[in-house]
């Protein structure tokens, strides 16, 4: 049993401003879920102009209280008000040369319960490529995760407008990228379980015990539950997703790299208020 979600959506910037956000979007006040994120590798190829970017994510979420009424929470390692956290892993592919985009997530916690893989597409409808506006990509990743502050022609800078990053203009109605996210969702529920239970054992005469019909449908009928209340959270967190990116793409139009974090500190500090029991408002942290 698998469930699957997709939808498809357009942002009204340009490719590399959008890629770029991908990679700046935690924190935004529509993420203060996430608690850290880092790098464990990155590669450019030069060849096939590709930068290939594994991070791992540590999220907070609280579980659905219908899970909690389906499994006990030594199972899903939730303290006694549902608040769990773990472990997302990452891996982006960035095409420079044909001007697209491909990212998996999956969880590396509780797959046992639920396994969870989004994969997302981005594309930028128009081609060819300019590659020079994909001049600092990697650069300005690597020195925001290490705490630098730099700026791509932001509106207070000094450098000739004419010189100014695509990263900060307003898109012009050819400068949109589309994206196309599809999650997909396996409970595994019993499974190990079954297969002990199905696999002879070579030191006993005995064949195994058949498991019964009602045992059978009732682990059917939990993953199926668990797998239904999945796809609800993924289909109720693409829209603070896509709303976080707008933030981060705003923020990159009206000032640029520097605005991106002195927004992202501004975030962190109202992340470190909610653990002090104040939330910033209107923020979701079950969501995405």
């Amino acid at each position: 049993m698998v469930k699957f979600y997709s939808q498809s959506y357009t942002y009204d910037y340009p490719f590399p401003a959008v890629t770029l956000a991908y990679f700046l979007r935690y924190p935004n006040p529509y993420s203060t879920h996430v608690l850290s994120t880092d790098t464990i590798s990155r590669h450019f190829d030069p060849d096939t102009q590709r930068l290939t970017t594994v991070r791992l994510h540590l999220k907070r979420s609280k579980l659905p209280a219908a899970v909690l009424k389906l499994l006990p929470r030594s199972i899903l390692g939730a303290s006694a008000g549902g608040d769990t956290q773990s472990f997302i892993l990452e891996k982006s592919v960035v095409d420079i040369r044909e001007g697209w985009m491909d990212t998996e997530s999956r969880n590396l916690d509780f797959t046992g319960v639920l396994s969870v893989i989004e994969k997302q597409e981005f594309k930028r409808p128009a081609a060819p490529s300019r590659l020079e506006d994909w001049q600092g990509i990697e650069g300005a990743t690597r020195r925001r995760e290490s705490g630098g502050f730099f700026n791509f022609g932001s509106k207070s800078s000094n450098s000739n407008a004419t010189k100014e990053s695509v990263l900060t203009q307003s898109s012009t109605p050819e400068e949109k990228t589309d994206v196309v996210t599809t999650v997909t969702l396996h409970s595994h529920i019993g499974e190990k379980w079954k297969r002990a239970t199905t696999t002879p054992s070579s030191s006993s005469e005995e064949p195994p015990e058949k498991q019964g019909f009602f045992k059978s449908w009732s682990t059917a009928s939990i993953q199926r539950s668990i797998e239904i209340i999945g796809l609800k959270r993924a289909r109720r967190s693409q829209p603070n997703a896509k709303e976080g990116m707008k933030v981060v793409l705003e923020r990159m139009r009206e000032g640029g790299l520097v605005a991106v974090l002195e927004g992202m500190r501004k975030d962190r500090e109202r992340i470190m208020g909610a653990h002090g029991g104040v939330r910033g408002k209107g923020v979701n942290d079950d969501d995405e």
